[in-house]
């Protein structure tokens, strides 16, 4: 798999697709893009919106983060382990994730979500095997 794609790119198509999620959640909580494609199409109230759209936000700017250190663009050399450990943390989530998509009620987030979170599952473990 390190041959196929490298560190750099996979990085940079991980922190594209996060910072694009990153820009919905925001949209979603300020109510300019619905909500009902989201969260498996089971949230129940706005107070449930905004709690989980929060904590979508925090994990997608951690996920960039640890992604931007491990390829490199900052704090270049430092944070090793966390970051290994947290590259390890996110193939995991992303395979959770994956799980969760398929068994939405929301068609778009199956349809749509599902390969992306496959995407970024085979680009992260691309990051993970890294020494």
């Amino acid at each position: 798999m390190k041959k196929l794609i490298s560190v750099r790119l996979a990085s940079n198509i991980i922190i594209t697709i996060n910072t694009l999620a990153l820009l919905m959640h925001v949209l979603i909580l300020l109510k300019i893009v619905p909500h009902d494609f989201v969260w498996g199409g089971r949230l129940k109230s706005e107070a449930d919106l905004i709690i989980f759209e929060i904590i979508s936000i925090v994990v997608q700017i951690l996920f960039i983060s640890i992604i931007a250190i491990k390829a490199g663009y900052v704090f270049k050399g430092k944070l090793k382990r966390t970051v290994n450990v947290g590259t390890w943390v996110m193939f995991g989530v992303m395979v959770l994730n994956t799980i969760g998509n398929l068994a939405s009620s929301s068609a778009l987030e199956t349809l749509v979500m599902t390969p992306l979170t496959i995407l970024l599952a085979l680009l992260v473990f691309r990051l993970a095997i890294e020494k």
